[in-house]
């Protein structure tokens, strides 16, 4: 088979998936500042990053909206934009790097760590605001009140209902629900 017209790498996974990687990887190094990772995905994540920083210092509605789309929550887009794209006006590309770091122990995978070139200086308010948004989220899946008292009537109840609607079926459609 040739190799010819064939662009990017496929990482063993379905076309989602693999977005779904890349678009989390890039996340992550947004987030953090820097990412270990094996070589092909951090040679991969690299244009991608790149293009999301120049459209983010053009600091224009459709360039929003594309860093939106590119990563994984609206709080590392907001990120991006306020923080890190003003710190890397100077540069017209190149603002991430490559540096390799050696195997992995378990398979002997290259591993490679990708960080911004330019130190990047966080500033505490959106910090801040990035952690207090995902204890939020993580709160609001913890906290669901179920009341007692409600839980047992509808115990109680529930067998007349389901009986009730299977009666009301066998009206409509002439036979039993259980078959």
């Amino acid at each position: 088979m040739h190799r010819h017209g064939y662009k990017g790498r496929k990482f063993s996974r379905e076309r989602d998936q693999r977005k779904a990687l890349l678009m989390q990887l890039v996340s992550n190094l947004i987030e953090h500042g820097k990412i270990e990772t094996t070589l092909p995905k951090a040679k991969e994540i690299i244009p991608r990053i790149e293009k999301l920083i120049t459209k983010a210092k053009q600091a224009d509605l459709a360039g929003r909206r594309q860093v939106i789309a590119g990563v994984s929550t609206l709080p590392i887009a907001y990120k991006l934009f306020d923080e890190i794209a003003p710190q890397l006006t100077k540069r017209s590309s190149g603002h991430v790097r490559l540096t390799k770091t050696g195997s992995r122990r378990g398979d002997n995978a290259e591993m490679a760590e990708v960080s911004f070139v330019d130190e990047i200086a966080a500033s505490s308010a959106s910090s801040k605001q990035l952690h207090v948004s995902k204890v939020a989220a993580a709160n609001k899946k913890k906290e669901e009140p179920t009341p007692k008292k409600a839980n047992a009537t509808i115990i109680n109840k529930a067998p007349t209902t389901v009986a009730k609607q299977a009666m009301a079926a066998q009206k409509r459609t002439g036979r039993r629900g259980d078959r």
